[in-house]
């Protein structure tokens, strides 16, 4: 099987646009990747996108940092990292491959939930609900992806219907509050 490690990052470090990226996703060992984030909804999207083609263990660690930041990811200390290396072990015996661990622990079983929700909506998702979905969260309208697609808007919206674009949706929004709020407590 080929490494697939250096595509992950490249997909992860290239946008541009990724909100609260504090340090730069690295290969800390074997098929093990880290990165900081500062954002919530940032932490989210990368979860989202770490659990799409569901080959990736997604541990999350919820916790302090020790600042000042090191340049390298590899080379940060705090709770954050500890929860971190703890989550990741977790997830590999987790049914929807992904776990968090922080300081509160029912805080973090709360985003975890919703974070299993999630995944098990993206899991039953097919070829043609992920077209719709990426199209939707780029910010088309149903008429325009339907052009784009060669179909109607009505099939637009069955489609983002049973990929379960709207509890995506909701569940993205609803993880990173219970973030944000676990992290301020």
């Amino acid at each position: 099987m080929s490494d697939l490690v250096p595509e992950l990052l490249n997909s992860l470090n290239r946008r541009p646009r990724r909100t609260g990226l504090l340090r730069k996703f690295e290969r800390t060992a074997g098929d093990e990747v880290q990165g900081v984030l500062s954002d919530a909804r940032a932490t989210v999207d990368v979860i989202v996108e770490l659990l799409r083609p569901d080959i990736w263990y997604v541990g999350l660690g919820v916790g302090e940092v020790v600042q000042p930041l090191p340049r390298s990811t590899r080379a940060g200390s705090g709770d954050a990292f500890v929860f971190a290396r703890e989550a990741v072990t977790r997830a590999k015996s987790s049914p929807h491959h992904v776990n968090v661990v922080g300081s509160d622990s029912r805080a973090a079983e709360r985003v975890e939930t919703v974070l299993w929700l999630m995944a098990s909506v993206l899991r039953r998702r097919s070829d043609r609900g992920w077209a719709v979905a990426d199209l939707l969260g780029e910010g088309l309208t149903r008429r325009e992806i339907g052009v784009k697609l060669g179909i109607s808007q009505s099939a637009v919206t069955q489609r983002a219907q049973a990929a379960g674009f709207a509890e995506e949706q909701r569940g993205r929004v609803l993880a990173a509050e219970l973030l944000d709020a676990g992290a301020a407590a």
